[in-house]
């Protein structure tokens, strides 16, 4: 990996925007998805700290923002960089009420809309399913809102090698998205990582030494 991940933190869980991490210190990346499709993995294999993000087997156990704060350095630089990660709730799964799920809806629009900071999003779907009408409409609001957005395809893991190409090939073409843009991902193999993270690199402004 052409960047090394020095430190990686929980940093705090956010209800209502005076939670926030005060900006402007750090650039961040959100992180949005279907509940169950592999955020907190992913979390985890991008931090190389397997316990960063709780993996649950319940979808929708997020109900909040997570915020993380990583220190990343250039290979051969002696800049360090500090980074956040901001992990956004789930939707799709989660069995919640009208209400709640009303207010987070609001909480992740003012956020993607409002957040100073926030440089990018990484928009997560399964690559062993078609793209579902709610990724469809992520993928609709995170274009309203201005911020550079790539789209990574998940468990590559959970298929076999002849799958995974036209699993990829499905997903950008569904999601009307350039030949080759979508980023394959597995936290289990680690397919992904480090393309991902280039792309992060490169929206936060962190030049290599």
């Amino acid at each position: 990996m052409p960047f090394r991940v020095l430190r990686a933190d929980f940093l705090r869980t956010a209800v209502k925007r005076t939670d926030w991490p005060p900006p402007p210190d750090a650039p961040e990346f959100a992180f949005v998805g279907r509940s169950n499709v592999g955020k907190s993995s992913m979390l985890n294999a991008l931090s190389r700290k397997s316990g960063l993000a709780r993996v649950s087997n319940t979808p929708g156990r997020t109900r909040a923002l997570q915020f993380f704060e990583l220190e990343v350095q250039p290979s051969g630089s002696r800049k360090v960089t500090r980074i956040r990660f901001a992990d956004l709730p789930g939707y799709g799964y989660a069995k919640v009420s009208k209400d709640e799920r009303q207010s987070w809806v609001a909480m992740i629009e003012t956020y993607l809309r409002e957040r100073e900071p926030l440089r990018a999003v990484v928009l997560i779907v399964d690559g062993r399913h078609e793209p579902q009408p709610s990724d469809h409409e992520a993928l609709s609001f995170l274009r309203s809102t201005g911020r550079p957005i790539v789209v990574a395809v998940t468990k590559m893991d959970k298929m076999t090698r002849n799958q995974r190409l036209p699993a990829l090939k499905l997903a950008e073409a569904e999601l009307g998205l350039p030949r080759g843009e979508a980023i394959p991902f597995s936290a289990v193999e680690g397919t992904g990582t480090d393309a991902l993270w280039a792309w992060l690199v490169q929206h936060a402004d962190v030049a290599p030494g």
